[in-house]
């Protein structure tokens, strides 16, 4: 298969090669043009200069950091015009589902097929090519042409429903992890200034019913340890439950605990920055409260 790769960072390197190592052509693009060159020569893909030069392609894969940057990649810079009918737009960025609807309608005229596949994982799995990967669409057809390529990237692949539900999900997902990681946080943080070690709080934690993902992967290294690299940007997870925030509200749901998280996390990336690590956030919230 031809394969169109656009946004080649931190995730999108490793799942590009993912596809390349699977014995796929690869064509990369990246506004850096450094980074495709890099990736591209690392991998054995070919660097594109222009999208112009993704207009062969069977799928194109978008990893970029927002849906609008999608949605103005087709649209506004006009991939959707180099395109030929029938290419297959698969979207494994972390976007809006709303939006993912819209860019899908937008894009028929253009008889492109859009279908939406974030990932879960990291870049340790992505690396691998072990991520979990959510897939939404309504072309059954489109989605079954996809699926070997999804498998080049990942070993857990979940059908979730029509156009923008895996977008959802994946919304969904990083709400409920960034929810834990607050919890776990402010824990740590109320324990340590009790007098209790952080060290031994993970420990206890891990096999006790308070064990999640954070006891178990995360707060051992990246907190207590102060390494702080988990691979996952604080202005990215910030972005992700604010999409879950809007999805509530936008189904009429009650749900003030996503709410109060996408705002946690909002502070946190302004006080801090969005490049910074999502788990230095407990940095921003370790200050004294209203006297």
């Amino acid at each position: 298969m031809n394969i169109g790769f656009v946004g080649v960072g931190a995730m999108g390197a490793p799942m590009a090669a993912c596809i390349a190592r699977a014995g796929h052509t690869v064509t990369v693009y990246d506004r850096s043009h450094d980074q495709t060159a890099n990736v591209a020569t690392e991998h054995g893909c070919h660097a594109a200069s222009s999208l112009d030069e993704l207009r062969l392609a069977d799928f194109v894969v978008t990893m970029l950091p927002t849906g609008q940057i999608v949605r103005d990649l087709y649209l506004r810079e006009g991939l959707a015009q180099q395109l030929r009918p029938g290419t297959i737009a698969i979207d494994m960025s972390s976007s809006s589902p709303t939006g993912t609807r819209e860019l899908g309608a937008a894009l028929a005229p253009f008889a492109i097929t859009l279908l939406d596949a974030p990932v879960s994982g990291g870049v340790p799995r992505a690396t691998l090519g072990t991520l979990t990967i959510m897939i939404g669409g309504d072309d059954p057809a489109a989605i079954e042409r996809a699926r070997p390529l999804l498998r080049t990237m990942g070993d857990r692949l979940f059908d979730t429903g029509g156009l923008g539900s895996a977008h959802a999900m994946k919304a969904l997902n990083n709400f409920v992890a960034a929810a834990t990681f607050a919890a776990c946080a402010e824990a740590l943080l109320a324990g340590q200034r009790f007098g209790l070690d952080p060290k031994r709080m993970v420990e206890i934690l891990n096999v006790s019913t308070g064990r999640n993902f954070h006891t178990d992967q995360v707060l051992q290294e990246h907190v207590v340890g102060g390494k702080f690299a988990s691979g996952f940007q604080l202005g990215l997870l910030a972005k992700d439950v604010k999409i879950a925030a809007e999805l509530a509200r936008d189904v009429r749901l009650d749900a003030p605990l996503v709410q109060l998280i996408s705002q946690r996390f909002d502070a946190a990336r302004d006080a801090l920055g969005y490049a910074r690590d999502h788990t230095e956030a407990i940095k921003a919230w370790d200050t004294n409260g209203p006297a």
